[in-house]
């Protein structure tokens, strides 16, 4: 694989070129790889599986030590990969407090933000067009 970013690049066993696939890709690119997978209701509700995460979505924690616990979503670094959420902050040894960054797949959405118009907008426009398709089978 190249240094720079190829769309032409589809997939490889190798870890190292996955890796390197997320790091170099382009803003756009990165910010479709922070979906997060939806509660069993919002799935039904939502006919969808994911659905990539906004400030302001309420959240569960799958995955790690912090393991069942609740929060909004205080900030989603795409460049980074990363979501930081409301009250989780570890204590550093100077005594100042830090976000613990999160990784989308530890997460699942509970609630989403519904305060962007565009955002339910294209979400009930994508949710249509899933329904005509069923109706044509």
């Amino acid at each position: 694989m190249k240094k720079e970013f190829s769309t032409h690049w589809k997939s490889s066993k190798q870890p190292r070129k996955q890796r390197k696939y997320r790091a170099k890709a382009p803003l756009h690119i990165k910010r479709k790889l922070l979906n997060v997978g939806l509660s069993k209701e919002l799935r039904k509700k939502e006919q969808k599986r994911t659905i990539v995460i906004r400030k302001g979505d309420k959240v569960k924690i799958t995955k790690g030590k912090y393991k069942g616990k609740t929060a909004k979503v205080e900030e989603v670094k795409i460049n980074l990969g990363k979501i930081y959420l409301e009250g989780m902050q570890v204590k550093k040894q100077e005594g100042s407090k830090v976000n613990i960054p999160f990784r989308p797949a530890n997460l699942q959405i509970i609630e989403l933000n519904t305060d962007d118009k565009r955002r339910m907008k294209t979400k009930l426009k994508n949710s249509k067009t899933e329904q005509v398709k069923e109706e044509k089978k």
